[in-house]
């Protein structure tokens, strides 16, 4: 008798299975660059600004672009309806000379701007702008947080010591994982 109910299970099971539609389909690849605007967006809830980052409680955490056009729509996806600290996240291309005269809290620099990151790096804000980048060693030339395609992986190389000359508070979440490079590295 049990071997019967055994089978009969068996049978039901088999039979369900059969009727069940099977809809199994790869999930998208998700692309690089859908990755840095990701990190980009996250990069906003693990540092901490200085007091004076913003003017009002109702100015917008701005980040802008240079060299990253291809990273505006990601990252406006991204962003639309988040707040950081009661701050309306917002997505500005940088405007200016090749990118140079707009900053917001958090400044992606792109390979488009390779040739212009020592003059943007030395006209960005001394304080309260995160400097991001995916230019090779930009980290060691003194953006704060830079990029790194480590086979088809997005890792981060933080400049420490420039973080905090600009009074920023980069997260232990951020810096465990991530290679910290500068004179002041861990």
């Amino acid at each position: 008798m049990a071997t019967l109910t055994c089978r009969l299970r068996g049978v039901l099971l088999c039979g369900l299975l059969a009727c069940a539609p099977l809809s199994v389909q790869p999930a998208p690849a998700i692309g690089e660059e859908q990755v840095k605007a990701v990190f980009l967006f996250n990069f906003a809830h693990f540092v901490k600004w200085p007091p004076d980052a913003f003017a009002s409680s109702t100015q917008p955490f701005v980040i802008t672009l240079a060299g990253g056009a291809e990273l505006v729509p990601l990252l406006e996806e991204a962003v639309r309806g988040e707040t950081v600290d009661g701050h309306p996240l917002l997505v500005a291309p940088a405007r200016g000379a090749r990118g140079g005269e707009s900053s917001g809290q958090i400044r992606f620099l792109g390979r488009a701007e390779a040739a212009q990151l020592p003059r943007i790096l030395a006209s960005a804000p001394r304080s309260g702008t995160l400097t991001v980048s995916d230019l090779p060693d930009s980290a060691h030339r003194g953006v704060m947080i830079e990029l790194v395609n480590d086979r088809n992986r997005i890792r981060l190389r933080i400049n420490l010591a420039a973080a905090r000359a600009a009074g920023l508070t980069i997260s232990s979440n951020l810096l465990r994982p991530a290679e910290v490079v500068g004179a002041e590295a861990r």
